[in-house]
């Protein structure tokens, strides 16, 4: 299918040329929309040339819009593609009507272009007054489940316009079989932050009935950073309406892995998106895999030789029940028996549930990578203390566990695993950013620089020193 030109959407729209948005697909097209252009002389379906293929919410979001953006005016009411087949066209005396039964309604130009700018650049009044018309015909107050429909629509808007677009940068649309969709998950994260009259949150069912009004989505909006992030870039990139400061590379990572070896990663790109938009800004631009048990075994060993000194980095794990989760690491991981990192350092829940878990000051156990200890413990760990970590992975590769009674003293976190004592087969360690500079190799003083008795124990048992007028003793600490 050929990419719609950059524009050519809206300049049609400028140069009065109709414009059909339609929910009638052909078969193989079921579940999508289709953006027509019409040529002037042209009935409805007929000479019609598709320019994009859409998902269902992006005709919700735009016809909501145009639809809702006339109410001081002849313009009102709600389309909906659940509702049946109805258009919204753009005829050549320059404003936007919605055919179907009854009288046909418009909306100017201008009317259009105020509410694209509330919804773009707005404050979170003015976006959550469209959001709220894009939902509601009446403007009034709405249900708590139709605020999460909408939030699943416009979420799954994102992952059809990605796609679409070729701009996955590497990830898959796609979560891997037999995962819960993350397109739900995510949805329900982002309902998670809606405070409902009289202080509720919105974290099941019980609460879905709940009446949510304009105060309520503008406080959503503020609150929930994502949802307008999404909006914007369904707009933009969805219809290439107008030029966007929304920058693509900062809100998906480039996945950088060997060409060579194929890799399929327990992340899907909506996972990716949440866990870097938590990430510092300037570590978000790129992911590049430095293990992974499937291309290098299921070996601690291997695990502490691929990730030490390699830079901030994100461990992921996947235990026995299907669970996802891990850690961020703010420095490079040092093998030793003390903790290392510092306070930018969370841990955070990918499936079954969406969730990010910063430090709480309580103390400074943020990182902690050891083997070969006889009285303290060997493993990875992050988060809680010795015995009662966060997220911890064993020595025993494949083994780990979650402790949290009720939360991590450090992060806050829950029991991240489905069990507290866990079993993984699936583990990922990403670095993000630009990769470290390489390390100047350290100079190490020999054992025999050190102790003369086993120079005089090696010099006499006949055994010379190799290294001798090779090398420079190092300086005194």
């Amino acid at each position: 299918m050929p990419q719609p030109k950059d524009k050519d959407w809206l300049n049609g729209y400028k140069n009065k040329t109709p414009y059909m948005l339609s929910t009638r697909d052909p078969p193989q097209n079921r579940g999508h929309i289709q953006l027509l252009t019409v040529s002037p002389r042209a009935g409805r379906g007929q000479q019609a040339v598709r320019c994009s293929v859409v998902g269902e919410a992006w005709l919700q979001c735009l016809a909501q819009i145009l639809l809702s953006a006339g109410t001081e005016g002849p313009c009102g009411g709600r389309s909906s593609p659940r509702d049946g087949h109805q258009t919204v066209r753009g005829h050549a005396e320059g404003g936007w009507q919605r055919e179907g039964e009854g009288a046909q309604r418009a909306a100017s130009q201008e009317q259009f272009t105020a509410s694209m700018s509330h919804l773009l650049k707005g404050t979170a009044e003015e976006k959550s007054l469209v959001i709220l018309n894009m939902i509601s015909a009446s403007g009034g107050p709405v249900k708590a489940r139709d605020v999460h429909k909408f939030t699943e629509d416009l979420v799954g808007s994102v992952v059809h316009v990605l796609s679409y677009r070729r701009q996955l940068r590497g990830w898959s649309q796609k979560p891997p079989p037999g995962s819960p969709s993350r397109v739900q998950v995510l949805a329900a994260q982002l309902c998670s932050e809606m405070r409902l009259q009289g202080g509720g949150k919105l974290l099941g069912p019980q609460w879905l009935d709940r009446d949510c009004d304009q105060a309520v989505l503008e406080d959503w909006v503020f609150r929930a950073h994502h949802v307008a992030m999404f909006l914007s870039l369904v707009i933009h990139q969805g219809f290439l309406l107008l030029r966007s400061s929304l920058k693509l590379a900062t809100l998906v990572p480039e996945r950088q892995v060997d060409p060579q070896r194929e890799f399929a990663s327990v992340l899907d790109v909506l996972s990716v998106i949440y866990v870097n938009s938590h990430l510092p800004q300037e570590r978000r631009l790129s992911w590049r895999l430095l293990f992974a048990t499937e291309l290098h075994g299921n070996s601690f060993a291997q695990l502490c030789g691929r990730i030490a000194h390699g830079g901030p980095c994100l461990v992921l794990l996947e235990d026995s029940d299907g669970h996802v989760f891990g850690g961020f690491a703010s420095c490079s991981w040092e093998v030793k028996p003390q903790f290392q990192g510092d306070d930018r350092c969370f841990l955070f829940s990918v499936s079954p549930r969406m969730a990010v878990y910063t430090c709480t000051g309580y103390n400074d156990h943020y990182m902690y990578l050891n083997q070969g200890q006889q009285t303290i413990p060997n493993g990875l760990g992050m988060g809680g203390q010795h015995g009662y970590f966060g997220l911890w992975i064993d020595v025993d590769f494949g083994k780990g566990h979650s402790k949290a009674k009720p939360t991590c003293t450090t992060y806050g976190s829950p029991q991240l695993s489905a069990q507290e004592d866990f079993q993984f087969q699936k583990m990922e360690v990403w670095a993000v950013g630009e990769a470290p500079k390489a390390e100047s190799v350290r100079k190490t003083r020999s054992i025999l620089d050190i102790d003369p008795e086993a120079r005089a124990l090696l010099e006499a048992s006949g055994r010379g020193r190799h290294s001798e007028g090779l090398r420079e003793v190092p300086d005194e600490p």
